[in-house]
This record gives structure tokens, sequence and C-alpha cells, in this order.
């Protein structure tokens, strides 16, 4: 039986829909898996409730493995350092509860997320020991020089003094909001 060469098209081009309709039904149900979480939204100015489930996002287990390479992980740790000493200086000198919140939560966060998960172990105990003090800018900024020195003791590194810790962490960005409220050609008196 002799089938012509336009039914044949026909019936190639039906089939080539069929598989494309097909794979688009089956591909497309793994864009978005059923069981996917959505955060819900925090209202603008509204610090999250202080309920069990928050409580233990933030006071939970460390989530990485073990860094073995030692090179690696000293290099994270001066990085991560610098992050935390620059985010406390430029912490409010006069927080609202939604910002102190915040701090707080970002502190356990960056303790459960540190790339060193034995590294993020200790450092809960010492949080456990010495909770982020979120009351002001030169608070915090003292409460993590405090604790910058609890780990340096435990890794039998030299004490920082406390006193220098605007300087020895300042981000070169602290005039910045000065310098911009005057102007490009503004110039320190």
């Amino acid at each position: 039986m002799l089938v012509s060469t336009g039914v044949r098209s026909r019936i190639l081009l039906l089939c080539l829909l069929a598989v494309a309709f097909t794979s688009i039904l089956i591909l497309g149900s793994y864009n978005q898996p059923a069981n996917l979480v959505q955060p819900l939204p925090v209202p603008h100015g509204k610090a999250p409730s202080s309920s069990s489930n928050h409580e233990a996002l933030l006071t939970g287990h460390a989530i990485a493995p073990k860094l073995g390479n030692e090179t690696a992980k000293a290099e994270l740790g001066r990085a991560a350092w610098k992050l935390l000493h620059t985010t406390l200086g430029r912490f409010p000198e006069n927080p609202t509860d939604d910002e102190k919140e915040a701090l707080r939560s970002y502190v356990h966060l960056f303790q459960r997320l540190y790339p060193c998960g034995e590294c993020a172990e200790h450092f809960s105990h010492v949080l456990a020991k010495y909770p982020p003090q979120v009351s002001s800018r030169s608070a915090a900024a003292m409460w993590g020089c405090v604790v910058h020195n609890v780990v340096n003791k435990r890794l039998k590194k030299p004490d920082f003094n406390c006193e220098n810790i605007g300087d020895a962490y300042d981000c070169g960005c602290g005039d910045d909001d000065e310098a911009d409220s005057k102007g490009p050609n503004a110039h320190a008196v």
C-alpha cells in the first residue's frame, strides 16, 4: 500500500507536534516543585515574630560541613571578620526595634550558614554565652570585638585592643553620607 508524500508529511508533522506537546507537559511540571515553601512576606518596619519556628531557625545547627583546607579556612576567617566588623560599625547608633532584630537575626544566621561547619559550631557556643548586643552601633561594635577576642583566645591568637575597633575595620565609607549631603565638591573644614 502506497501512501502519498503529502499524507506522510502530515502524519510526521502530527507525530512531531504530539511529541512536542507531551514534552512540554512533562517538562513543564518540573519548573516548580510542589513542595516548595514560599517565605511569608514581613511587612516593612515589622520585626518577625519571636515564635518557636523563628528561634529554631536562628539557633539551629551549623549547616556546612567541616572545611579541611587550613589556608582556605584562614582566608575565609579574615574576610568574615572584616564583613562582620564592618556591618557592626555601620549599624545605626539609635536603631529601631526592627533594625535590632535584623542585626540579631543576621548574626545568628551568619553563624549557621558560615561555610566552615566546625567554625560555625564553635561560634554557636560563643553566641550562646555572649548574645549579640544590638542596642546601638557602639554596643554592637564592642560586642563584635569581644567575641572576636574570645575566638582569638581559643585559637591561641593575641587579643585585639577593642578601643581601636573603629579604625581597624573602617570601610572608608563612614563620611560618604556627610560628603554626599554637601555636594560632590565639598571639603572637610
